[in-house]
C-alpha cells in the first residue's frame, strides 16, 4: 500500500523487503520443530509463511485548520498494491477522530476532513489503516499507523495575559531609564512561518515613552520629567505578529505610569513676614499659634524641621512641627507680661530633613520668615508679696492677738485697691479672722498648743473693681509654747517592794513627765512634801539629773501585816516661772526570790489565800510526775511484749490431738471396729490414707450389719497386727512430713450389759425374705427383687474403723 498524495516508494525500503522475502524462502530448515515463519499441520507437514511486501511506507499527512469550504477537505490517498483495481480489497481507518473526524473511502482510500480543524486545540492525529479483502476480510497488509498533521494559519493575535499595567518611574529621570517590560503571547505556532512573530510598538504616550520593538521594554524618552508639573500618564503598546507586516494581526495593552517623588523643590514661606497676637494670660506650655512652610514634594521629601534662630525669641518660645499638616507650632516657654514686655520677634527658619545631594546646585533647601508677636494687656488678679507666709503666736494670748500680715497688688497698670479674706471651708472654728484692707491676721479665741501646735490656713485676695479675680496664698500659724502644764511622775505601774528590802536600799527610780515643750520641762526636781511629817518608811533623793531614787528607811517589810504603801512626790519643772505638781506612788509589799528578783508577786499571794505552802506545793507536783511515769512505763512495756519467734499456721512442734469420737456403743469408746482386730487379714485388704477421706466408709455401717463375726478372738494374736501397722506406718511415703501418732485400742470380749451399737448385732443375709411381696400382686413381686438384688451385691469391705490421732 501506498500514500499516492505526499510520499513516494523508497528503493532501499523496496531491495530490503525484498532481501527479507528471499531469506525467508531458502533459509527453509526440514526440522519437525517449526520455525518462527512455520506452522506445523496436522498431518506432521510443515507450512511456511512469506513475509508479504509492504505496499506503502509511512509519511504525514497535512492539512490546513479553520477549513470553511462546503465539501469535506481532502486529506489525502492509500493505495496497497494488492489492490488491481477490481474493488476486491476494502480500506478500513481508525484511531483517533476516525469515522468521526477523519473518513475514508473504501474502495478507493481517499481519506477526507469533515470537519473545521483547529491546531491550537489539537496539533495531529495518530490514526491506523488497513486493507483487507472484501470477500474474505482476511488482512491483505499488516495494519500500520500514520499521522495527520493540522496546518497552521495566522489566526489568532497576540494578547497580553496580565494587562493592563501599572508602573512607577522616579522623576526628573535620565533619558532611556527601563520602566517595565510587557510581553505578549500568540497562540500560533512559533515554527511555522511568522504567524507568532510579534513586534511591538507604541500607540500612546509619546514622547514621554518608548518600547523597544522586539523586547518590549517601556523606557523613558523624555528627560526632566517633573512630577510637581505632572504625574501621572497613559502608555498604549501594541503587539503585531507577522512581523508586523500588513495582514498580521494584533492587540493592545495600557500602562499606567506614575512618576515617583524626590526631594527637588526647598521649603518655602508663602510670606516673609507674619504677625500674632498672644495675650498675657496664655498658659506655660500650651500653643499660642502655628505658621507653615510649603513643599511642593510629598512624604519624608517634605518633612520640615522649624527652629527659631534668635535669641530673643528662643528664650520664651519654642517651635516644634506637626507630623501631619507639616505646620510649625508656637508654645509658650516662659509667662508673658504686658506691663514687663508688650512685644517679641521671632526669626524662625523652615528646612527639609531629607535632603537630596543631587540637586545641591539648586541651593540650601530651607527658607527663613520673621513673626512679631504682640503681647495682649489682661486684666490679672492680685499678686501676693511671697508665695508662702509662716507665722507664730504664743499659747494662751489674748482674744485679737495679732499674728502677722499679708500684703497682695494689682499688678495691672491700673493698680486697683484688694481686699482680703479667709477661706471658710479651712477654718471650721474660726480660730483666727483677717482685716479686709491692711490684711492683718488676729486670733479669736486662746490658743492651746498642746492641743493644736499648727494651724494651716488660706488667705485669699480680690480686686475691689473685679471681685471675680481671685488669688490665693497659704498661710501657716505656729502656736509657741508657754509654761502652763504642771510635771508629773511617770508611774505607769505600782511598785513593788521586797519583804527582804534594807534601810538604804533603792527601791526605784522614778522619773518625770510635762506636756510643755523642752525648752520649758527638760529639767525636773523631786522632794517628798515638807507639810507632812516625816515619813518612817522611805525616803527620796534627788538625783540631779530629772530623776529620783526612792530608799527604804527600815528593815523587813511583811505583807501580811501591811501590803500597800503610799508615798506623795513633789516634782518642779524648769520654767519660767516654774511649776510644780504632786503625785502619789503606790508601793506593793511582795515575797521576791534571791537577788531582789521579784517572780510572781500575784500568783503567791494566790497560793497563800488557798492554804498552801511552798512544800506542799512540791509535794504535788512530784505525785503527779511520778503518775505520770507509771503511765507511760506501762505502756512502754505492753508495746514490747514479745512476739513468738516462728508464726505459723502449721506449728512443727510435736503434738497430739486427739478425735474423741466415741462411735459404737459404750464398749467401743474411742470408735475402733473391734471386727478390724478380730480379723486381722481383712483389714490388711482394707487400708486407706488417713489423708483421705474413703467414699465407701459411710456404708460400713449397713455393711457390718448385715455380717457376723465368724472368727474365734482367741485365735487372733492382736499385739501383732499392732506391730505390723506400726510397721506400715513407719515405711509409708505418703504420710504428711509430720509425724503422726496411731494409736489402736481394744476393749475386750464385750459387757455384760450388751452394746447398743449396730456394729456387733448379729444378722445374715436371709435376715429378711421378700418372697411375701408376691401376693400383692405383680408390682409388689418386682420390688421384692429388687430388695433380694441389692441384699446380695453389699460389699464386706469395712475396715476395723481404726482411728489415727496425729499430731500437728
Amino acid at each position: 500500500m501506498r500514500i499516492s498524495t505526499t510520499s513516494c516508494l523508497c528503493p532501499f525500503l523496496v531491495c530490503l523487503c525484498f532481501i527479507q522475502r528471499c531469506s525467508s524462502v531458502s533459509h527453509h530448515t526440514p526440522a519437525k520443530v517449526p520455525t518462527k515463519n512455520q506452522t506445523k499441520l496436522a498431518n506432521g507437514e510443515t507450512e511456511v509463511h512469506h513475509r508479504p511486501k509492504r505496499g506503502w511506507i509511512w509519511n504525514q499527512f497535512f492539512v490546513l485548520e479553520e477549513h470553511t469550504g462546503p465539501d469535506p477537505q481532502y486529506v489525502g490517498k492509500l493505495h496497497s498494491n494488492s489492490d488491481k483495481g477490481d474493488g476486491s480489497v476494502r480500506y478500513i481507518l481508525d484511531g483517533e477522530g476516525a469515522g468521526s473526524i477523519f473518513i475514508i473511502d473504501e474502495v478507493t482510500g481517499d481519506i477526507h476532513a469533515t470537519k473545521s480543524l483547529d491546531r491550537e486545540k489539537k496539533s495531529h492525529y495518530v490514526l491506523h489503516a488497513q486493507a483487507l479483502d472484501r470477500y474474505t476480510e482476511e488482512a491483505l497488509e499488516p495494519k500500520s499507523e500514520f499521522i495527520i498533521k493540522v496546518q497552521d494559519i495566522n489566526d489568532n493575535a497576540p494578547k497580553f495575559p496580565d494587562g493592563p499595567f501599572v508602573a512607577t518611574v522616579p522623576e526628573m529621570s535620565e533619558v532611556g531609564t527601563s520602566v517595565l517590560q510587557v510581553t505578549a503571547s500568540d497562540a500560533d505556532d512559533p515554527t511555522y512561518g511568522n504567524s507568532a512573530r510579534i513586534v511591538y510598538s507604541i500607540l500612546q504616550g509619546q514622547p514621554y515613552f518608548s518600547v523597544d520593538p522586539k523586547t518590549g521594554i517601556i523606557r523613558t524618552a523624555l528627560a526632566d520629567m517633573d512630577r510637581e508639573a505632572r504625574e501621572h500618564y497613559t502608555v498604549v503598546i501594541q503587539a503585531k505578529d507577522m512581523a508586523g507586516q500588513v495582514g498580521g494581526l494584533s492587540g493592545s495593552t495600557t500602562i499606567n505610569i506614575t512618576l515617583t517623588d524626590i526631594n527637588d523643590n526647598p521649603p518655602k514661606f508663602p510670606q516673609k513676614n507674619y504677625q500674632l497676637y498672644v495675650p498675657e494670660s496664655a498658659q506655660v506650655g500650651k500653643p499660642v499659634g502655628k505658621i507653615k512652610a510649603n513643599d511642593d514634594d510629598l512624604g519624608i521629601n517634605a518633612d520640615i524641621k522649624y527652629s527659631i534662630i534668635n535669641s530673643e525669641g528662643a528664650n520664651t518660645f519654642s517651635i516644634s512641627a506637626d507630623r501631619d499638616t507639616k505646620e510649625g507650632i508656637i508654645s509658650l516657654k516662659k509667662p508673658l507680661n504686658y506691663e514687663r514686655k508688650k512685644s517679641y520677634t521671632l526669626h524662625i527658619e523652615g528646612m527639609n530633613t531629607h535632603a537630596d545631594p543631587r540637586f545641591s546646585y539648586l541651593g540650601s533647601f530651607k527658607d527663613t520668615a520673621t513673626l512679631k508677636i504682640t503681647v495682649g494687656d489682661v486684666d490679672e488678679g492680685p499678686v501676693f508679696s511671697i508665695d508662702h507666709y509662716i507665722m507664730d503666736v504664743y499659747e494662751n494670748a489674748p482674744r485679737g492677738t495679732e499674728v502677722g500680715a499679708v500684703t497682695a497688688r494689682d499688678p495691672d497698670s491700673r493698680n486697683s485697691p484688694v481686699r482680703y479674706f479667709l477661706d471658710s471651708k479651712e477654718d471650721d472654728e474660726r480660730y483666727f479672722r483677717i482685716d479686709e484692707i491692711t490684711g492683718v491676721i488676729r486670733t479669736t479665741k486662746p490658743l492651746d498648743r498642746e492641743d493644736i501646735t499648727w494651724h494651716n490656713i488660706t488667705v485669699m485676695a480680690s480686686e475691689v473693681d473685679n471681685p471675680s479675680l481671685l488669688s490665693h496664698v497659704p498661710v501657716t500659724v505656729q502656736v509657741l509654747d508657754v509654761n502652763d502644764n504642771p510635771p508629773e511622775v511617770a508611774a505607769d505601774e505600782e511598785i513593788i517592794l521586797c519583804e527582804s528590802s534594807r534601810p538604804g536600799q533603792v527601791i526605784q527610780t522614778v522619773t518625770a513627765v510635762d506636756k510643755d515643750d523642752f525648752a520649758n520641762g527638760q529639767r525636773f526636781a523631786f522632794a517628798l512634801p515638807s507639810q507632812l511629817p516625816v515619813n518612817p518608811n522611805f525616803t527620796l533623793k534627788d538625783n540631779e539629773d530629772s530623776t529620783a531614787s526612792i530608799i527604804a528607811r527600815r528593815r523587813r517589810f511583811n505583807h501580811l501585816t501591811q501590803e500597800l504603801y503610799e508615798l506623795p512626790i513633789v516634782v518642779w519643772d524648769g520654767g519660767e516661772p516654774s511649776l510644780s505638781g504632786t503625785s502619789t506612788l503606790t508601793l506593793r509589799v511582795c515575797p521576791c526570790q534571791r537577788h531582789g528578783r521579784i517572780r510572781a508577786c500575784q500568783g503567791e499571794a494566790f497560793l497563800s489565800s488557798a492554804g498552801l505552802s511552798t512544800g506542799a506545793l512540791i509535794a504535788i507536783l512530784l505525785c503527779i510526775i511520778i503518775l505520770l511515769a507509771i503511765v507511760v512505763l506501762f505502756i512502754t512495756l505492753r508495746r514490747s511484749k514479745k512476739e513468738p519467734l516462728i508464726i505459723s499456721e502449721e506449728d512443727i512442734r510435736e503434738n497430739v490431738v486427739t478425735y474423741d469420737d466415741e462411735g459404737g456403743g459404750e464398749e467401743d469408746t474411742e470408735a475402733f471396729d473391734i471386727i478390724a482386730l478380730r480379723n486381722p487379714a481383712a483389714a490388711e485388704e482394707l487400708k486407706f490414707r488417713r489423708d483421705i477421706r474413703p467414699e465407701a466408709r459411710q456404708h460400713c455401717g449397713l455393711l457390718r450389719s448385715r455380717r457376723s463375726p465368724s472368727v474365734d478372738l482367741d485365735d487372733v494374736d492382736v499385739q501383732e497386727f499392732i506391730k505390723q501397722r506400726q510397721v506400715d506406718a513407719d515405711l509409708d511415703t505418703s504420710v504428711p512430713p509430720y509425724d503422726s501418732l496411731q494409736t489402736y485400742a481394744y476393749e475386750g470380749q464385750g459387757s455384760p450389759t450388751g452394746s447398743i451399737s449396730p456394729l456387733d448385732s448379729p444378722g445374715t443375709q436371709s435376715e429378711q425374705d421378700y418372697n411375701f411381696l408376691d401376693e400383692y400382686g405383680p408390682d409388689f413381686q418386682r420390688l421384692a427383687e429388687l430388695y433380694g438384688r441389692a441384699d446380695s451385691d453389699v460389699s464386706t469391705v469395712c475396715d476395723s474403723n481404726l482411728v489415727q490421732t496425729k499430731s500437728v
